[in-house]
């Protein structure tokens, strides 16, 4: 989620040294002004990589053959979706549409007048990571729908201006995941099964269980729940992947703006951003568990990777612990040779981290029931990039690496709770805001999105180092490495595969290195089985086609080819929104992709006396985020 700048949560200020404090000066990238570097000659090879054709890390595979066919599209400041030449794209999965719960299917009411209960059968808000998992191959499936937050002006008849405990308990029914199952027509198109018996919305409010070395831990205990292994729902979901054995991963990210903080809040609720008032939620009036004062460790009992089974209605969604907690946006995961899982995650914040957890056991066949604790028991990890174009994931286990009780870290629940401070000091490389990572099936390389970080290098904020190269980073970079061996290697080799900007800005730091189409503030990201990169951006409301985005358009989703490093624009959305959430079917014909906050005002909430201000997509009235269905016309692959 890339919102306004000046609104990110920035609560990183540990002293642990960045890349140029621990680098050997004769190999160190000097980034004063951005693009302007006195590059060594061993460095040389990894800079490259951000201009002409990518340069290959060591261990890549050379892939051969075209990745991208359609010819792209120009930028677009229109309240449509547009697409390339060739392509048809249809929305559908539209916030507020019942999910298909059999026998409770209420409409929904372009007024915003459903109550709390037909939220709770309902689409949620503002769509952001998706997977389509097959019931009948690429013609019938099931999508699991992040929904990351709500905006209480369109949520509500009258916005915010009374505020009641029936408006909170729709604001929490807004967010969660929503189960849906879809099904391709006669014609090509594709619908919603409705009813459907695995329709499912989980919300703030579904009972969930608590796993792993922080399952009952004093920090994750609370009067509701003195076990410290039950807790009420999930939160402010952003990007999302499946499991190897068929479940679906989704993250919960900025969940500490919706807590209220006490007046003077505590060293560890302080460098997890916790403060008086949150963001503007409210929630803590009408539900005391979101009031600090009185639940102080309700907070510490999100910020988790929750696993749920898509296919089974019954399944209690599960917090898996030992992947560490964070403003998580997304655990992407991959196996090594021998059947073992590794989730790579971002944590979207500015100056935080990247890390990994690596299974202490291999996965089995028979799905969930033969891999429910699989995410329970392995190592979690942190990434130091190094300015030599190396990198070391560093152990984040108690005893270990200074994590130690007199550091703060008793024993293993607790390093894991406060696994910011963990990282913070084991010397992790706080980076741009890392969002969304993908995994390259042809190369094994991984990719990260780094959407902006307009703080790098003001005064009192950390300098530009090698792998976040630019002051005042507005548009944000994509960075990529390769592990040495297997997914589970300790050390890599990295480089930038872009730097996004507009050439044709007048800062240096804002120009980028793009060969091809245009683009700022990347944030989703994803691979298809063919090898190519999609980039989807996420430019705030407030900053979008001024400044350095002047040229920009609206947000759009790009498809890169990673081997020539070429990009093209491959669908621009409407006014205001963010492009986010992308899967397709298993034959690579139909794309799914969602489209988050149409109309957003540079406020991020709406006034609900004029809630179409910016736009009415997608059906004229109250603008909905909803889920697109993409097709070529010819019934090709897409990208093709």
């Amino acid at each position: 989620m890339a919102k306004d700048f000046s609104s990110m949560e920035d609560s990183n200020r540990s002293s642990n040294p960045t890349i140029h404090e621990i680098s050997d000066p004769a190999r160190r990238i000097v980034v004063r002004g951005g693009l302007s570097a006195a590059v060594s000659g061993l460095l040389a090879p990894l800079v490259a990589g951000c201009v002409g054709p990518q340069a290959a890390l060591p261990g890549m595979t050379a892939v051969s053959g075209p990745q991208i066919g359609f010819k792209g599209i120009a930028a677009s400041v229109a309240d449509t979706i547009v697409v390339p030449e060739g392509y048809i794209a249809t929305a559908m999965c539209k916030w507020g549409e019942p999910v298909g719960v059999p026998g409770n299917m209420p409409a929904f009411r372009d007024d915003a007048s459903n109550s709390a209960a037909d939220q709770t059968v309902q689409i949620g808000m503002h769509h952001d990571g998706m997977t389509y998992f097959p019931i009948d191959g690429s013609r019938r499936g099931v999508l699991a729908i992040n929904h990351e937050y709500t905006d209480d002006g369109l949520l509500h008849t009258d916005g915010i201006k009374t505020w009641t405990a029936e408006k909170v308990a729709k604001s929490i029914a807004g967010h969660g995941v929503s189960i849906v199952e879809v099904a391709q027509q006669s014609d090509g198109g594709w619908d919603m099964v409705r009813p459907s018996p695995l329709a499912r919305r989980i919300t703030t409010a579904t009972p969930m269980q608590i796993t792993g070395p922080a399952a009952g831990h004093a920090l994750m205990r609370t009067s509701d729940d003195p076990t410290g292994t039950r807790v009420l729902g999930t939160l402010n979901n952003c990007a999302a992947g499946p499991t190897p054995w068929g479940t679906f991963l989704t993250s919960e990210e900025n969940f500490i703006f919706y807590f209220n903080g006490p007046d003077k809040p505590d060293a560890h609720q302080t460098r997890w951003g916790l403060r008086k008032g949150g963001r503007g939620y409210r929630w803590h009036e009408h539900e005391p568990r979101f009031d600090a004062n009185r639940q102080p460790n309700e907070s510490n009992r999100f910020g988790w990777i929750v696993e749920i089974d898509p296919t089974d209605p019954t399944m209690t969604p599960v917090k898996h612990t030992a992947m560490g907690r964070g403003a998580h946006e997304c655990a992407t995961t991959t196996l090594t040779r021998d059947g073992r899982v590794v989730a790579y995650m971002g944590e979207d914040a500015r100056f935080e981290y990247i890390t990994k957890f690596v299974s202490r056991d291999r996965m089995q066949p028979g799905g969930y029931a033969a891999n429910r604790s699989l995410l329970d028991h392995g190592t979690l990890y942190v990434a130091r990039f190094n300015a030599d174009g190396t990198g070391s994931w560093v152990e984040l286990t108690a005893g270990k690496n200074g994590l130690t009780p007199q550091a703060g870290f008793a024993d293993q629940g607790e390093l894991l709770v406060k696994s910011r401070q963990a990282s913070d000091l084991a010397g992790g490389t706080k980076m741009d805001r890392p969002e969304w990572i993908a995994v390259d099936p042809k190369s094994g390389e991984v990719y990260c999105t780094l959407t902006n970080n307009s703080d790098r290098g003001r005064a009192g904020f950390p300098a530009a180092d090698a792998a976040n190269p630019r002051a005042r980073n507005t548009m944000g970079h994509i960075i990529r490495w390769k592990e040495s061996g297997d997914f589970d290697a300790t050390a890599f080799t990295w480089n930038h595969f872009v730097l996004a900007g507009d050439p044709s800005n007048e800062r240096p730091e804002a120009q980028g290195t793009i060969r091809g189409d245009l683009f700022a503030s990347p944030d989703g990201l994803w691979f298809d089985d063919r090898g190519t990169l999609w980039i989807q951006t996420d430019m705030a409301a407030s900053a979008m086609n001024k400044g350095d985005y002047a040229r920009v358009g609206n947000n759009a989703m790009l498809a890169a080819d990673v081997v020539t490093g070429e990009v093209r624009r491959f669908l621009v959305g409407p006014v205001n929104c963010e492009i986010t959430g992308i899967t397709s079917t298993p034959d690579l014909r139909t794309l799914f992709i969602n489209i988050q906050h149409p109309g957003e005002t540079p406020s991020e909430r709406s006034d609900p006396a004029a809630v179409t201000r910016f736009s009415k997509w997608p059906d004229g009235g109250r603008p909905r985020s909803a889920t697109v269905v993409i097709r070529k016309r010819d019934g090709g692959l897409i990208g093709t």
